[in-house]
């Protein structure tokens, strides 16, 4: 028998470009087989299997939908998830009867169709159909489908990755980070945990005040021990909602790490945390581009002169298009107003960049400075300082919370809410 989770069909007019709250967590190593009907079906599947949050899954694309699926599983195991385009309603039905009887144990069935009708979602629920979208669909629509059939549907989306890192080194990308962090687990009230990526020279534990024994190090090292309650050991409580999980900070080991060094840490903590902000390092290697682009936003923190300039503009272009399914990058500007510094405007850096700073962080070293030396956040020395509120607006903005929730339905929903017993 197909297994199956009920879930509402979503609106096949949403647009392609996720909003801020459209969170969805990336899908497990598992394998996908996809039979289409039609070629722009196919280049949609085929775009939504390069995506960053399918990385993990094996996706085999081919024609010929109902059919071709029923003779291929005839003699040949089936995959965790099959995507099936079909266009009639009888025939639909009597194909998935005979898919039924060739199809594993735990298969989960994906259709697109282009029939919107109530009968006929009561009778694909009743078959054990997982998820029906209803053509033309787009890529988001296929990655939607696929990764929500891992995650509880009622379920509260959880394991939201926030990337922040510099454009030139010195830029204060670190400061920002642990007090966009700290915005997050105070004023928003998310429980959040920062990953001090910069294993040798991080400055987390001491923004933080925090001299923790064991940290990231320990993690890293021992990939083979990692799981939610040795990730746990490793985290030291920074306040009510916010963790961290502290670099070293010293120099007896060579840091030198794989592409994938970090992925199981990354895994672990999305599966227990809501909010992860990764300290990157102003470093290019395959794990910092690994991270970057895994990430759900990302915060890039440039300073107004030619150098941070051209690298904002060059991992702005690098990341549009390694993640064209995602928001764009994020970007501020810091220490602005050096005195005697001659320095490019936001409106040239935006012209350049092609969007807008989110904020513009003034140069007060005096504030900055007693924080640091103290181990104290912004906001514990100026709670109404303006910069304050400029970490409380980058939180909001890299979080969603200062978007308005968007509600998507289809006339199918008050259905599906009987269906459920709502």
């Amino acid at each position: 028998m197909i297994s199956y989770a009920r879930q509402n069909p979503e609106d096949q007019s949403a647009a392609a470009t996720p909003a801020a709250d459209d969170h969805i967590a990336p899908a497990p190593r598992v394998s996908v087989q996809a039979f289409c009907e039609t070629v722009e079906t196919a280049a949609a599947v085929q775009s939504a299997g390069e995506d960053r949050r399918l990385a993990k899954a094996h996706l085999k694309i081919q024609m010929g939908g109902m059919a071709a699926a029923i003779e291929a599983y005839r003699s040949a195991p089936t995959p965790n998830v099959i995507v099936l385009e079909a266009d009639g309603r009888g025939d639909l039905l009597a194909g998935l009867d005979q898919l039924a009887s060739v199809c594993d144990s735990g298969t989960r069935v994906v259709v697109i169709g282009r029939i919107n009708d109530v009968g006929l979602y009561r009778e694909l629920v009743r078959r054990g159909v997982s998820d029906y979208l209803i053509a033309p669909i787009n890529t988001l629509d296929v990655v939607r489908a696929i990764c929500n059939l891992f995650s509880a549907p009622e379920a509260k989306a959880v394991g939201r990755v926030l990337a922040v890192v510099g454009a030139k080194g010195g830029v204060g990308a670190s400061t920002v980070a642990h007090n966009v962090s700290w915005a997050i687990a105070r004023e928003l009230a998310m429980d959040a945990v920062v990953v001090d990526l910069d294993l040798a020279f991080g400055t987390a534990g001491l923004d933080y005040n925090q001299d923790p024994p064991q940290g990231i190090a320990e993690a890293v090292f021992s990939p083979d021990r990692v799981d939610t309650a040795f990730i746990d050991r490793l985290l030291s409580k920074c306040t009510e909602h916010l963790s961290l999980l502290a670099a070293p900070a010293t120099l007896e080991r060579v840091y030198d790490f794989g592409t994938d060094a970090f992925d199981s840490i990354f895994d672990t903590l999305r599966t227990t945390m809501p909010c992860i902000v990764l300290d990157v390092p102003h470093q290019w290697s395959g794990w910092t581009k690994r991270a970057l682009i895994g990430a759900d936003d990302i915060l890039i923190v440039a300073a107004p002169d030619l150098a941070n300039l051209r690298n904002t503009k060059n991992m702005f272009d690098l990341l549009r298009s390694a993640r064209p399914n995602d928001r764009p990058p994020l970007y501020c500007l810091n220490q602005v107003g050096v005195p005697k510094r001659p320095e490019i405007s936001a409106g040239e850096f935006a012209k350049a960049i092609e969007s807008q700073p989110i904020v513009t962080i003034p140069f007060e070293p005096q504030m900055f400075g007693s924080a640091a030396n103290n181990g104290q956040m912004i906001a514990e020395i100026s709670a109404n300082h303006r910069t304050t509120e400029m970490f409380l607006q980058i939180a909001q903005r890299l979080t969603g919370r200062s978007e308005g929730k968007k509600s998507r339905s289809s006339f199918l929903s008050p259905l599906i809410d009987k269906l459920r017993g709502k």
